[in-house]
């Protein structure tokens, strides 16, 4: 159970990133300030930084999710599921339901744009992207033969789709209109590594 400490913690940490978003979105990110972020939430900046170590990661804040969601697929699959199974049904989850790490909505796109317009948020994400790769590497060890490898072409698979699909959303298509191909196009890629990439 989660202590009141807790929860504070995590309502503190929310309340900065939902007030930093809107100002990033609208603004750019470069022209916001995180001086101004602490005074929206009303926090010192101090804090901030408590929660987030760089200004990027108050945007990109569901990262810390995303390892969580990568960490309980793997430990949490099924007695007879591979682990690169139980990614596969992740990834598909998270489009099914239009999840921000992984489906689609149409009001993802002004984030999307947001974080193009940076150098310093693609900068991050790609950080981010061997970050992720790392996480799941030690979480295959153990496991797979080639934990390195298979985290590698499994994470390639999933961004390969998702870039085709958010390109097509930031081209003006809706989510509505691109989620069951994205879904489809997963499936299809995932059944092309479970092949060997022949």
């Amino acid at each position: 159970m989660t202590s009141l400490r807790e929860r504070k913690k995590a309502e503190t940490r929310q309340r900065i990133a939902d007030v930093a978003t809107p100002m990033f979105v609208r603004r750019g990110f470069d022209n916001v300030t995180v001086t101004e972020i602490a005074e929206a939430a009303g926090v010192s900046k101090v804090t901030v930084f408590n929660y987030f170590p760089r200004k990027e990661d108050i945007l990109f804040d569901r990262f810390p999710q995303a390892r969580e969601l990568l960490t309980g697929a793997v430990e949490g699959r099924g007695q007879d599921e591979t682990p690169v199974s139980a990614l596969r049904r992740l990834f598909v989850g998270l489009a099914e339901e239009g999840h921000p790490l992984g489906g689609f909505q149409d009001r993802y796109v002004p984030f999307w744009h947001t974080v193009l317009a940076s150098p310093a948020l693609r900068a991050r994400a790609r950080e981010a992207i061997d970050e992720f790769e790392s996480h799941l590497t030690t979480l295959l060890t153990d496991i797979d033969p080639t934990p390195k490898l298979t985290a590698a072409l499994v994470l390639a698979t999933f961004r390969a789709v998702y870039s085709t699909t958010a390109t097509r959303m930031l081209s003006g298509e809706k989510s509505a209109d691109v989620t069951p191909g994205h879904i489809a196009a997963l499936e299809a890629a995932f059944d092309t590594l479970a092949g060997g990439l022949r």
